[in-house]
């Protein structure tokens, strides 16, 4: 029975200076790729114009990346519009120059922005298409997009869940790797870094599990140097990161250090990880099946499909699930501590109660069709 999951992977593909390719930048896009290959499927099935797609797909990007953006700073950091208004829309820092990327989207946004796209893009008479008409089916591929979004955010150890001692749970240790790897504090002697269970030691509640962080350093790194680093960078990292590790800021850190027969020096540091819920992985998910079952309904009816089915069980199920998932995540951000419930609850509200009625306007217009 696997009691927990170390998660050690790297966030980045790979590196060039201030630039770097991120996973979730990667998966970010190729939600789009798919999605726009899918719809030309949907398209060609049902005897309308390809072309339409690529412009649907520009709409697409667009109102998805300005309404995510947009999104998170208003409902989750309004104070940047006064604090750092370049920062809403600019993927970059200038002090020093970094590629940073977009810090911050929500998922409640992006739906609002594409839902305003989605009816400027039925506005046009030569798209042909009515507005729940063109949402049907773009919400289909939104389910798959929102999957390979959901699986960036584990590659980033972002919107994690709350700790649990689910034997499935994940210890998210890459952004303490990461850190210690990077060291922006001074050279680094370090060569690699990986990280075990300790099972020599008992899990704890509330998802305290012990772990081992191997430290190898650069050959030529003395002792001296080797114990300096593991007191002053992995301890400080250990304790930063804390939202991820259970290290006492009080006490010296635990650890020994070895030189292995290669003459290279290594250092193995106990503490204690804190196995979470992995909720992105649970929502990915959930986003396939999703995604299976709404392609399955437009394939019954297709060209034929009652205006807004699909769209209505998207909104239900989406929303729904996004509701009940929120309690085992942590929360956003420190205002939400005092809320009945945080803000991706309040705000999944609205959107399946405009699932619900359309649902059964969708239900009612097709009876009186038949009628």
């Amino acid at each position: 029975m696997i009691s927990y999951i170390i998660w050690n992977g790297s966030p980045e593909i790979f590196s060039f200076e201030s630039f770097a390719l991120r996973w979730y930048g990667l998966l970010f896009a190729l939600g789009f790729l798919i999605s726009q290959q899918i719809m030309y499927y949907f398209f060609r099935q049902e005897g309308r114009p390809e072309k339409h797609v690529d412009t649907l797909t520009i709409y697409m990007v667009v109102a998805t990346i300005l309404g995510a953006r947009l999104g998170h700073v208003i409902f989750y950091q309004p104070e940047l519009f006064v604090t750092d208004p370049l920062s809403i829309l600019l993927p970059f820092e200038f002090s020093p120059f970094r590629f940073t990327g977009l810090q911050g989207l929500a998922s409640h946004g992006a739906a609002i922005g594409i839902l305003f796209a989605l009816w400027l893009f039925s506005r046009r008479k030569e798209h042909n298409m009515s507005y729940l008409q063109t949402v049907d089916r773009i919400v289909i591929v939104v389910a798959l997009t929102g999957a390979l979004i959901r699986l960036g955010n584990f590659f980033n150890s972002e919107i994690v869940g709350l700790p649990s001692n689910n034997p499935l749970s994940v210890v998210f240790v890459n952004k303490i790797t990461e850190g210690l790897m990077d060291n922006p504090r001074g050279a680094n002697p370090v060569e690699t870094i990986k990280v075990e269970k300790n099972k020599s030691l008992p899990e704890g509640a509330n998802g305290r599990v012990p772990i081992y962080l191997y430290v190898i350093f650069k050959k030529g790194t003395s002792q001296l140097q080797a114990a300096s680093y593991m007191d002053g960078e992995v301890k400080h990292y250990l304790t930063y990161f804390n939202e991820f590790v259970d290290e006492p800021t009080t006490t010296p850190l635990n650890y020994q250090i070895d030189t292995e027969p290669s003459g290279s020096i290594a250092a193995r540091a106990s503490t204690f990880g804190i196995a979470r819920h992995p909720a992105q992985l649970y929502e990915a998910i959930s986003c396939v099946v999703l995604f299976v079952l709404l392609f399955l309904m437009w394939q019954k009816d297709k060209i034929n499909s009652p205006p807004g089915r699909i769209f209505g069980v998207f909104m239900i199920i989406l929303w729904s699930l996004r509701f009940v998932y929120e309690f085992l995540k942590e929360n956003q951000v420190d205002f939400e501590d005092k809320l009945p419930l945080n803000m991706g609850q309040i705000l999944s509200i609205p959107m399946v109660l405009a699932g619900i009625f359309i649902l059964i306007w969708s239900y009612r217009n097709q009876s009186k069709k038949q009628a």
